[in-house]
C-alpha cells in the first residue's frame, strides 16, 4: 500500500496542499492530470526525492516520511530515463545492487536475468549515448527493478517514444510489472495506458486529488 496523508510540498511559488490518497497493496495506480498540476512533485515526494513541509507517507505499514530514497524500497523511472552517462548498460543495471553491497555473484546473476527479460543482453557493454529511446527506457526500467522493489514509481515512461517503441515498452510493463505484486504509481496522459493498466485512477486538478476507480 502507498498511503499519503495531508501532504504539503512547497517549491518556490508552487505548492501542493493537503494531498491524501491510498493505493492498495499490489495495485497498479495511474495518476493523471494537466501538465504543471504537481503530479511529478507528488511522485518524487513518495520516492523521497522531494522534501515535504508536512504530512505523512506510508509504504505498507512503514512510515517513510523522513527516510532517504534508498531506504524506501522504491524503484523509480523518470520521464527521460536519466541514465548515468558514464556507466555502461551492465553497470546501470548493477548500480543499486552495488550500493547495497550485494555479493558480486548475485549482482552478475541479477544483471543477466534483467538483461534477458528486458531484451538488452546484446547491449550490456554499450554506453547510454549509443542507445535508442526504447533501449534507454528498457535499461531505466531494469535499473529500477534490479533491487526487486515492492513499490515502483513511473513518470510518463512512454511519453517520448514513437508508436512502435511505445507499444513494445507498454507490453514490457504488462509482462514484467502488472500482476506481479509490485505496487505501482504511474503518471501518464495516454488513454490506452489508463484503460489497460490501471486498477485505480487518481486525478489531480488544482490542489485536489480524487479517485475515479
Amino acid at each position: 500500500m502507498i498511503s499519503v496523508e495531508k501532504l504539503h510540498v512547497r517549491q518556490g511559488e508552487f505548492s501542493l496542499s493537503d494531498i491524501s490518497f491510498k493505493l492498495p497493496e499490489g495495485a497498479y495506480g495511474i495518476l493523471v492530470g494537466r501538465s504543471g498540476c504537481g503530479k511529478t512533485t507528488l511522485l518524487e515526494a513518495v520516492c523521497g526525492l522531494r522534501s515535504i513541509t508536512s504530512g505523512k507517507i506510508l509504504l505498507g505499514t512503514k512510515d517513510v516520511t523522513t527516510l532517504k530514497p534508498g531506504e524506501r524500497d522504491v524503484g523509480y523511472v523518470p520521464q527521460d530515463g536519466a541514465l548515468f552517462p558514464h556507466l555502461s548498460v551492465a553497470r546501470q543495471l548493477a548500480f543499486a545492487l552495488v550500493l547495497r553491497k550485494a555479493k558480486p555473484k548475485q549482482i552478475e546473476e541479477r544483471v543477466e536475468e534483467l538483461a534477458e527479460r528486458l531484451g538488452v543482453s546484446h547491449l550490456l557493454d554499450r554506453m547510454p549515448d549509443a542507445l535508442s529511446g526504447g533501449e534507454r527506457q528498457r535499461v531505466a526500467l531494469g535499473r529500477a527493478l534490479s533491487i526487486r522493489p515492492r513499490y515502483l514509481c513511473l513518470d510518463e515512461p512512454l511519453s517520448a517514444l514513437d508508436d512502435e517503441t511505445h507499444d513494445e515498452i507498454y507490453e514490457l510493463l504488462v509482462q514484467t510489472v502488472k500482476g506481479t505484486g509490485v505496487t505501482v504509481l504511474h503518471i501518464t496522459h495516454n488513454k490506452r495506458e489508463v484503460e489497460n493498466l490501471a486498477d485505480v485512477v487518481f486525478r489531480m486538478a488544482g490542489n485536489e486529488l480524487s479517485c475515479e476507480r
